[in-house]
């Protein structure tokens, strides 16, 4: 399918304040998120690589202890097995991209 309406896919909560909607290409997963002021997602790690960008409001992110306020157009590029956490300042639409692809964000 190479056209794909965002608004008619399935949500998720998948942590406290974190709704997404997911992309699966076949090698890469695409998480769309809207993100609650003061939401966090706890320190963890995968064995996924992720870029993670903001597309609205301010999100705090640490990876492997160095920690960035992201603002809209800021990218960051969280390597394989990198512990990392974040916490919405504002509430944030987020786009997270995962390689390869989330077997646990398939729903």
């Amino acid at each position: 399918m190479p056209f794909i309406e965002l608004e008619k896919l399935p949500t998720k909560e998948i942590f406290p304040g974190f709704t997404g909607r997911c992309i699966h290409t076949g090698t890469m997963s695409f998480m769309y998120w809207t993100v609650k002021a003061g939401a966090t997602v706890p320190a963890h790690s995968h064995l996924h690589e992720q870029v993670a960008q903001v597309l609205k409001g301010s999100f705090e992110l640490t990876v492997n202890g160095e920690t960035k306020i992201l603002q809209p157009g800021m990218v960051a590029v969280i390597p394989p097995h990198a512990l990392h956490s974040g916490k919405a300042i504002t509430e944030c639409e987020l786009v997270d991209v995962f390689y390869p692809e989330r077997e646990d964000y398939k729903f």
